[in-house]
């Protein structure tokens, strides 16, 4: 599923959910691949305690990365896949 292009500055800030509803807290940042442009992840800004249910990786300053092939949509929230984030 292709996701519209947006610029970066629309997508931090925003809320990132699950399908259910379940909140994870805010994009903080996007990582990417330098040479391919192509999006890897979203470093999570104020995530709240329901992510300690889930299996997500994080950096060396112990932030929250959410993949990026698991968003669903991106409009008021950031919507997100729980199923692909085990």
């Amino acid at each position: 599923m292709a996701i519209e292009k947006k610029p970066l500055k629309e997508i931090v800030g925003k809320l990132v959910v699950t399908r259910e509803g379940k909140r994870l807290g805010s994009v903080g940042d996007i990582t990417f691949e330098a040479r391919t442009g192509e999006l890897i992840q979203i470093v999570l800004r104020d995530p709240t305690p329901y992510i300690r249910n889930l299996s997500l990786e994080k950096t060396t300053r112990n932030e929250t990365l959410v993949p990026y092939n698991s968003i669903i949509a991106i409009g008021d929230f950031v919507v997100v896949s729980e199923e692909d984030l085990a």
